[in-house]
């Protein structure tokens, strides 16, 4: 019997994954509003009853897709959540971040903007996730920059947290040039250019100086 449920719990899982990447691609390309359970459902061949089964409801479908582009992220880069990163470290992911977004998560970055601008209402659906989202960012930053100043690789007057808003808002801006203007906007060597120059903005100064 054991067998037999680890192989329906492989199915469930190869059939979820197979709903969140199917309502990434539609939700990307018709939007959150112009994309109906049926069809996410019929793109990833399963029922629509299938889908409320794993997910509830649409929400909880959004909320899984955003959930796991975050998870693929961390993948992606060999982090966790209770990774500490040095500066170097954590700038390394960005860039790195870029260089697969470009290559492989345009419809991803996409539709995150899109449900961003659209859940900037506080009664929106998922504004609370969005903006706990970006809490939760600009406090691991300001975490990073903390340990900095603390092992003295940073200068001891660092602004920490302003510094971690800006980066934050910096990832935010920077893709949506790069998704309006893609043939402009290299996002990768934007991203390189930033973090390499932020990284020397807080560097201690150098002795004598």
């Amino acid at each position: 019997m054991a067998g037999v449920k680890g192989q329906v719990q492989k199915r469930g899982a190869e059939r979820r994954r197979a709903l969140v990447d199917a309502a990434i691609t539609l939700f990307a390309r018709n939007g959150v509003r112009g994309t109906g359970v049926a069809a996410v459902a019929e793109r990833a061949g399963v029922t629509p009853s299938a889908l409320i089964h794993h997910f509830g409801s649409k929400d909880g479908l959004l909320r899984a897709v955003l959930e796991e582009a975050d998870r693929r992220a961390l993948e992606r880069l060999s982090a966790t959540p209770e990774a500490q990163p040095t500066v170097r470290q954590a700038f390394d992911w960005f860039v790195r971040d870029a260089e697969h977004t470009v290559a492989a998560e345009r419809e991803l970055a996409a539709l995150h903007l899109t449900l961003t601008a659209e859940s900037l209402e506080p009664g929106s659906v998922l504004h609370a996730w969005f903006r706990d989202r970006g809490r939760a960012l600009r406090e691991r930053l300001a975490d990073v920059f903390r340990r900095a100043v603390a092992d003295g690789s940073a200068r001891a007057d660092l602004p920490v947290e302003a510094l971690a808003a800006e980066a934050a808002a910096f990832l935010e801006g920077v893709h949506l040039l790069w998704l309006l203007d893609p043939g402009k906007v290299d996002l990768v060597a934007v991203n390189r250019g930033y973090f390499d120059a932020l990284a020397a903005r807080i560097e201690p100064p150098a002795p004598g100086r």
